[in-house]
C-alpha cells in the first residue's frame, strides 16, 4: 500500500541483460558460444534473420564434419570439389542477400521520391494559389479604380451640363451654409436624396405628458410617498452615557450582533 518514486527513470537506470561467466571444459565446443558475437541491441533479441544465420551455421558445421580427410590425392580432389561447391552456394546466397538489400533500398528510394514529388506538388499548388490570389487582388483594385474614374467623369459631366453657357462659377461655401434652402440643408430627391416623408406618424403622443390636465391627473394618481419626502431620524448604534462615553456592554452587544449575522 506504500508507493515510492525515485529521482531517476527506470529507463535511465536499466542496464543490458546480465550474462553470467561460464567455464568450458576442454575438448568441447558448445553451440552457444557461436552466438557470443550477438549482443543486446545488435542481434538480440533474435529475429528471423538471426534464426536463419544460426541454421546456416549449423548446416555448415554439419557439412564440415562430412569433409574427407587429406590422406590421398583422390580425397584431396574430392575435398577441393566440395569446398568449391560450398563456395558457389555461399556466393549465390550472398548475391540473393545483396538483391534483397537492393530491393529494400529501391523501395525506400521510391518512397522518398514519391514524398518529394508530393511536397513539390503541394508547393507548386500553394504558389499557384498565391499567384491567383495576387491576380484577383490586382483585378479588384483595377475594377475599383475604373469605377472611381467613372464616377469622377460622371460628376464632371454633370457639372459641365449645369454650366451650359460656359461661364466660370465657383462654389460659394458660405452661401450654401447660410442659405437654409440650399442643397446642404434641403437636398432634392432627384439628385439621390430621399427624405423621410410622413415621419410625424412615428412620434409617440401621450395625453398625460402633453397636456396640463393630464399632468394634474397623473400627479393626483401618485401616492404621497412620491411627492413628499419623509426623513427618518437614524437610531444611534451605541448606548451613550450622560458624559458621552460608550459603555463596554454596548460595544459587546454590537460585536455579538455582528458575529450572529
Amino acid at each position: 500500500t506504500l508507493g515510492t518514486q525515485t529521482d531517476y527513470r527506470d529507463g535511465e537506470a536499466q542496464t543490458d541483460p546480465y550474462s553470467p561467466e561460464c567455464v568450458v571444459p576442454g575438448g568441447s565446443v558448445p553451440e552457444l558460444l557461436t552466438l557470443a558475437t550477438l549482443t543486446w541491441g545488435r542481434g538480440l533479441p533474435a529475429g528471423l534473420a538471426e534464426v536463419e544465420m544460426i541454421e546456416r551455421a549449423r548446416e555448415k558445421r554439419a557439412w564440415e564434419a562430412t569433409l574427407p580427410a587429406m590422406d590421398s590425392a583422390s580425397d584431396i580432389a574430392k575435398r577441393r570439389k566440395m569446398i568449391e561447391d560450398m563456395e558457389r552456394k555461399e556466393w549465390a546466397f550472398r548475391e540473393q542477400e545483396i538483391e534483397k538489400l537492393q530491393a529494400v533500398r529501391l523501395e525506400v528510394l521510391k518512397k522518398l521520391l514519391q514524398r518529394r514529388e508530393e511536397s513539390q506538388n503541394e508547393l507548386d499548388a500553394k504558389r499557384l494559389h498565391d499567384r491567383w490570389q495576387n491576380l484577383q487582388k490586382a483585378k479588384e483594385e483595377k475594377i475599383k479604380k475604373i469605377e472611381h474614374d467613372c464616377a469622377l467623369m460622371l460628376r464632371k459631366l454633370i457639372a459641365k451640363r449645369k454650366n451650359v453657357m460656359g461661364k466660370l462659377e465657383r462654389r460659394d461655401i458660405i452661401k450654401d451654409y447660410t442659405d437654409f434652402a440650399s442643397q446642404t440643408y434641403a437636398p432634392l430627391s432627384r439628385i439621390g436624396y430621399f427624405p423621410d416623408n410622413h415621419s410625424e406618424r412615428y412620434v409617440a403622443k401621450n395625453f398625460y405628458l402633453d397636456t396640463y390636465e393630464g399632468l394634474c391627473e397623473l400627479e393626483a394618481s401618485l401616492p404621497d410617498s412620491v411627492t413628499r419626502v419623509g426623513i427618518k431620524v437614524p437610531k444611534p448604534k451605541y448606548i451613550d452615557t450622560k458624559t458621552g462615553f460608550v459603555k463596554r456592554s454596548a460595544r459587546l452587544d454590537v460585536v455579538l450582533a455582528q458575529v450572529h449575522q
